[in-house]
């Protein structure tokens, strides 16, 4: 079955993917493709790709959605004894000249837009139908993770399930790993919890492009498995099952076989709860000892004629749920839509368009995973602008999400108690932090604001903000 994600992966614009490349991949529909490569003059050759400077706006696909009479449009439903998790989906690849040492990353311009500012100072000609409220950012950038862990916070999610490349020094992949470490930093700051989500299409990236043989990625994976173990798996702000850290896979991608993957945790104590994308990898009962389970994924496989209809999106989940309900631990997705710009930017058809319906289809997917009982809802995603399937606020639909996922936390934790007003205080103060970045006295006072944010105190919070300049 072929599945969606961010394919698409390269870095910044020194040494490009080339258009052919990236159809491939698209084709394929492999996730975690490569970023820039920095590897030896031996490894495959990447062809430059000339940016146009700028482009007309696309049009939405013109087919009307399928009609949606049974969406909930009335306030979430829950019934269960245990409120689930809100845990989201983020991307921390996204690279701007706006740090020390930036370029524009291949995520914003994708080897075809050049970003910029027109005249009224609103961003255009980069790689997305959306616009981050804070506007283009860099993934590194510690005043915007700052903004956004307490808007995740605020609205009431539990933390993070971030998407991760590995830690080698190849392409791209040392940076991201160095943006993961500050994202999880930030994390712990507000309270939130951790999760990895591990790219294992990276070994075959690394692979093919002779970075280490074949037969050396086993004990490649074991470092990578040992690494996190280290790094973040015995962190107190991990998040754990029953004393088991949860890990998570795009895929698997390039270990299939469930042997390889007991191979892999063999050295891990305790062995993670292991999570696969729409399928566990396998089915049969102890063949992968550490297999708890999968998560669902916006099924735009089920595309016809460039949109995916209402009815294979609920067919979809409907199949899911019933599937999951013998697994040890049960992950719901809920997901906003999805409008890619693979297509405009030249790098294949794209997957297809889910119409949001102002909200309708987010509001649908997050009661159906109420339904089920889940014990996790992942969002997704916090952040993937390339594929549209974002609920951070934007230029254009603002707080929208953040406020229904606010509603699904109160329904199910009567003692969540902020309001959507609370959530306008990060972007509030990320706007003083841009403003005052060389006041050495505000950016004190800041910081106290910042403080107050973190532990909830959203009225110290907003008196400081109020009473700056």
């Amino acid at each position: 079955m072929q599945h969606l994600k961010r394919t698409l992966h390269t870095g910044g614009q020194k040494i490009p993917w080339s258009a052919l490349a990236i159809l491939l991949i698209l084709s394929a529909a492999a996730c975690g493709a490569p970023a820039s490569p920095t590897a030896p003059a031996a490894e495959t050759a990447i062809p430059t790709v000339e940016i146009t400077a700028t482009l007309p706006p696309t049009a939405r696909p013109t087919i009307t959605p399928t009609a949606t009479p049974d969406i909930p449009a009335g306030p979430f439903t829950w019934q269960g004894e245990t409120r689930p998790l809100l845990m989201a989906h983020y991307m921390p690849w996204y690279e701007t000249p706006f740090v020390e040492g930036g370029d524009w990353g291949w995520h914003w311009t994708m080897n075809h837009f050049a970003p910029q500012k027109n005249d009224a100072g609103s961003w255009e000609n980069f790689a997305s139908h959306y616009t981050p409220l804070t506007g283009l950012y860099d993934s590194s950038d510690e005043q915007v993770l700052e903004y956004q862990v307490q808007l995740m916070k605020l609205s009431g999610i539990d933390g993070v399930i971030v998407d991760w490349y590995g830690m080698e020094e190849f392409w791209d992949y040392g940076q991201l790993n160095r943006a993961t470490g500050k994202l999880f930093e930030a994390t712990k700051k507000a309270g939130l919890k951790f999760v990895i989500c591990y790219e294992d299409a990276t070994i075959k990236n690394m692979v093919e492009n002779k970075h280490f043989t074949a037969e050396e990625a086993l004990p490649h994976g074991q470092k990578v498995m040992q690494y996190m173990q280290d790094t973040w798996f015995k962190d107190e702000a991990y998040l754990k099952v029953n004393d088991r850290p949860v890990l998570f896979t795009f895929g698997p991608q390039y270990f299939k076989d469930p042997g390889q993957w007991n191979t892999l945790f063999e050295k891990l104590d305790p062995q993670p709860v292991f999570l696969t994308l729409d399928n566990p990898v396998s089915p049969a009962a102890g063949a992968l000892k550490a297999n708890a389970g999968a998560y669902p994924w916006p099924p735009m496989w089920g595309s016809v004629g460039g949109v995916l209809r209402f009815d294979t999106l609920k067919e979809y989940l409907a199949s899911f749920a019933s599937k999951s309900e013998r697994w040890e631990y049960r992950v719901g997705g809920a997901f906003p839509g999805f409008y890619d710009i693979y297509k405009e930017a030249g790098v294949g058809s794209g997957y297809g368009f889910l119409d949001a319906q102002d909200g309708k289809i987010f509001r649908y997917t997050m009661q159906e995973a109420f339904n089920q009982k889940v014990d996790m809802v992942q969002l997704i995603t916090w952040n993937d602008y390339g594929e549209g399937t974002i609920i951070e606020p934007t230029v254009e639909f603002e707080y929208r999400y953040l406020e229904m996922v606010q509603e699904a936390r109160q329904v199910t934790d009567a003692s969540f108690a902020y309001t959507a007003d609370d959530l306008r205080l990060p972007f509030q103060l990320y706007q003083l932090r841009v403003k005052y970045a060389q006041d050495a006295a505000l950016t004190e006072k800041l910081d106290q604001a910042s403080a107050a944010l973190s532990v909830g105190d959203v009225s110290a919070a907003a008196e400081i903000i109020k009473n700056t300049p």
